[in-house]
């Protein structure tokens, strides 16, 4: 299984093992930035890993709350350079919407900086409007503990260089719809949420995300914004992840891994009938 082209690139390396030294060439994770533009203004960069970068356009302008629909886009394309280099730049021609290049450029500055509380986060999230998940989808706990080894039986890249992070998307039975990888677990979900966009298939309201690594804050926005009632992840997920999933109702997993996970958030979707908490999800002390 191979990945995406530019995914991969190969370099001389030089192995050290028990007294022995061997020089080989090895596979590496492709990081490379991507600029997306609005109409010629620079948005915003990101690292990432090259491939899918057309979802991951559409993915970060629905999971940051520029657009909500497909239709708000009139085009989207990247940009080739004159002097034929790799294209690193995605353009986006918006259509119904109240974009203001500043308000935004200064808005994803200051969500990067150490000054922006938890409390002023979980605020902007819930200005944006952002829908409950569907209370009434559930996933049987078996199918749960499944789901990590078939994720890595599907990682292309990472099974070439062991350097990625992963997201993918499951049904209630545990089958497989779609995964993608990245440099950054958030780029990755955000190529999730682009490609479903671009299928139409939003809100993905009958679905469980899970992802490589911890479950951050900004994993528990991307999937809320797509409509996913569950997120998983293999490690743990943040303070600030749990807060904003009890307070908008998204079932938020952790340490799944062998038969064992461990929940943070709204537990009903993922439990038999009788072993649900009586207390509710944002009555928890953290």
């Amino acid at each position: 299984m191979r990945g995406p082209e530019r995914s991969v690139e190969l370099t001389r390396v030089t192995e050290w093992e028990d007294g022995g030294v061997r020089w080989f060439q090895d596979a590496i994770a492709a990081e490379e930035p991507l600029e997306i533009r609005i109409a010629g203004t620079p948005l915003t960069v990101t690292m990432r890993t090259p491939g899918h970068d057309m979802e991951l356009a559409a993915g970060f302008l629905l999971t940051e709350g520029i657009i909500q629909s497909l239709d708000q886009i009139a085009d989207l394309r990247m940009l080739t350079p004159e002097n034929g280099s790799k294209s690193n730049v995605v353009e986006v021609e918006l259509k119904d919407t109240d974009f203001n290049a500043g308000d935004l450029q200064r808005n994803f500055s200051a969500a990067s900086s150490c000054g922006v509380c938890g409390k002023a986060s979980i605020n902007a999230i819930r200005v944006r409007g952002l829908q409950r998940p569907d209370g009434g989808f559930r996933v049987d706990p078996e199918v749960l503990c499944r789901l990590p080894e078939t994720l890595r039986s599907q990682q292309a890249v990472f099974s070439q260089t062991g350097g990625l992070h992963a997201a993918a998307l499951f049904d209630e039975t545990g089958q497989l719809i779609v995964v993608r990888e990245d440099i950054g677990r958030h780029n990755a979900v955000d190529k999730i949420a682009g490609w479903a966009l671009q299928e139409n298939k939003l809100p993905l309201s009958r679905y469980v995300l899970l992802v490589s690594g911890r479950g951050g804050f900004e994993i528990v926005q991307k999937a809320l914004a797509a409509g996913i009632p569950v997120l998983a992840s293999v490690s743990a997920p943040s303070s600030l992840a749990v807060k904003l999933a009890r307070e908008l109702g998204l079932t938020l997993v952790g340490f799944l891994r062998g038969r064992r996970f461990v929940i943070y958030a709204c537990d009903f979707r993922c439990l038999l009938a009788g072993h649900e908490t009586s207390m509710p999800s944002n009555g928890h002390t953290l």
